[in-house]
């Protein structure tokens, strides 16, 4: 079995699995806010940059709509 280390707690299984998970939409949340932030600024952006932010602001919410369908998947599947 594996086991590691999280936030100075052993864990192991779907309890660190969902732990990892749980960062990782902290994460996106935070990439998603900066992103945002960007694009509502008022600098002079080009018109390719700003389609860059918008095409990643995109990427960054799918990938955080497939994180919380796991963690939900997961958060199902304890209560069995």
């Amino acid at each position: 079995m594996t086991f590691g280390v999280l936030a100075g707690r052993l864990m192991r299984g779907r309890g660190w699995i969902k732990a990892l998970r749980q960062d990782d939409v902290r994460q996106v949340r935070a990439h998603i806010v900066e992103l945002e932030r960007n694009l509502m600024a008022t600098t002079a952006q080009g018109r390719h940059r700003r389609f860059e932010a918008g095409n990643e602001l995109r990427i960054a919410k799918s990938r955080l709509d497939r994180l919380e369908e796991c963690i939900a998947g997961m958060a199902e599947k304890s209560r069995r």
